[in-house]
């Protein structure tokens, strides 16, 4: 018998939705539908999706939670020392995927990640954004994300490598044939579909190649595990019909880049807070705050919605893609925008924000960005309806408006320079995620690209 303390997953679930099934449901279900193989899925500190495959006669070990793993081989997880880890599956989570096989079906769980005590593991990003969420529940607030998830369709080499290459010329809203990847798209909703996502629209974006698929907006933490689904759904469905689907904020020189707004709300006893209709512009006072608090810490925050060198390709000027830290009704050049909808619908577009971040991290800080700002009363600047767009980066400055980070190292001294934020995410996942990535930016700038060998091999 062991005798160590097992890990339980008693307050994981109740923060966000109601249990969709129980744990004898699960196994019913398991053996009716002729599952073989399931994945226990867990999303390391900088949001790439990590699994553990067991076969269906190992499933009741797993919801026992007693299925370990060794952390130290996950970089920048754990130390050796303290390396065993239990994986803890959510039942909320369960899902088959219906583009494997249908005979010796593959299923999923989400899992937690607990430390051999039976303590949540300090370096689990998803354990970091279920805090934050329980801190807004104990204030009476549920909060809820909706995000617009961009990407590229790009064509694959003989040897079925990706490359940044598209045959077509579509643009905003085109329609086939000019959108050669319509059908593709339409495989991938269908797909989402199955796997119980309500999708809202699809359609192709601003570049060549360049499309979007948006779902329906719900509680942070199951839209969080609902994004790391969605990029392995769209790069399987990309793959079954010959292209790459890439997530990389800016793969192409002189496109646009591709973003991931995310738009933010809090309920109150099933009432969107952010609304207030004696106000001249439709918000409450809990909305303006929330902005407050979110333009306070949103320097540090690029840091974490916005983790890797080609994230500030996409942040310059130019390219539909804010470079200012500014707020406004309707202005999509802005950092923040308020969509027009009132009452329920009322809501906070944060435009910076791509695809490349951990959605757990990303949702955690900006919440508790803006729990700050409510706590504190934190008025916000005046927002500002001007095309922004119209004016150069040095005009900005002249006017006060404040920029975002330059690139990945600017980002990182405003992280390192914020203790709110730094604490949000505590101490264990502050220092790997800064080491981790001071040392990319030193790779990436000791790089000799092709533009230098361009520029200066033949004059110099």
């Amino acid at each position: 018998m062991d005798n160590r303390i097992l890990p339980t997953n008693e307050n994981f679930n109740k923060y966000y939705t109601p249990a969709k099934y129980t744990r004898e449901e699960i196994i019913k279900l398991v053996e009716e539908e002729d599952v073989e193989f399931i994945r226990l899925q867990f999303t390391d500190i900088f949001g790439t999706m990590k699994n553990i495959a067991i076969t269906a006669s190992q499933l009741k070990k797993a919801l026992d939670n007693r299925y370990m793993f060794d952390g130290s081989t996950i970089d920048d997880f754990v130390r050796i020392e303290e390396s065993d880890m239990y994986l803890c599956p959510d039942l909320n989570t369960f899902v088959i995927f219906p583009w494997r096989p249908q005979q010796g079906k593959v299923a999923r769980f989400i899992c937690n990640i607990n430390d051999l005590n039976g303590n949540s593991f300090h370096g689990d990003s998803r354990n970091i954004l279920i805090r934050e969420l329980k801190k807004a529940k104990q204030m009476g607030y549920d909060f809820m994300v909706g995000p617009e998830c961009e990407f590229f369709l790009f064509d694959t080499d003989e040897n079925g490598n990706p490359t940044t290459t598209t045959h077509e010329k579509g643009g905003y809203f085109d329609i086939g044939p000019t959108d050669s990847g319509e059908n593709v798209r339409r495989d991938m909703v269908l797909t989402l579909e199955d796997m119980g996502y309500t999708i809202e629209q699809s359609y192709h974006e601003m570049a060549a190649g360049q499309h979007e698929i948006d779902f329906k907006y719900g509680n942070a933490l199951s839209i969080a595990d609902d994004l790391m689904t969605f990029k392995i759904a769209v790069k399987t469905i990309a793959k079954r019909h010959g292209y790459h689907a890439s997530f990389m904020p800016k793969p192409k020189h002189g496109a646009h880049g591709s973003g991931m707004h995310m738009n933010f709300s809090l309920f109150k006893d099933g009432i969107n807070i952010f609304s207030d209709e004696n106000d001249k512009l439709g918000l409450s006072k809990e909305a303006y705050y929330f902005i407050g608090g979110l333009i306070k810490h949103i320097k540090a925050i690029t840091a974490i919605t916005n983790p890797i060198v080609n994230s500030y390709k996409r942040l310059v000027w130019g390219y539909e893609a804010p470079i200012s830290i500014t707020w406004s009704l309707t202005n999509k050049t802005a950092l923040m925008k308020i969509p027009s909808e009132r009452g329920k619908h009322t809501r906070i577009e944060l435009q910076s924000p791509d695809a490349s971040c951990n959605p757990y991290l990303a949702f955690a800080v900006c919440l508790a960005a803006g729990l700050d700002g409510i706590n504190n009363k934190i008025e916000p600047p005046k927002h500002i309806e001007k095309n922004l767009f119209e004016m150069r980066p040095s005009e900005m400055i002249n006017e006060g408006i404040d920029l975002l980070p330059d690139n990945l190292y600017e980002a990182l001294k405003d992280f390192m320079n914020d203790i709110f934020i730094q604490n949000v995410l505590g101490e264990h996942i502050t220092q790997k995620f800064y080491r981790a990535k001071k040392e990319e930016w030193r790779n990436y700038c000791s790089h000799v690209s092709n533009w230098e060998l361009e520029q200066y091999l033949y004059t110099l």
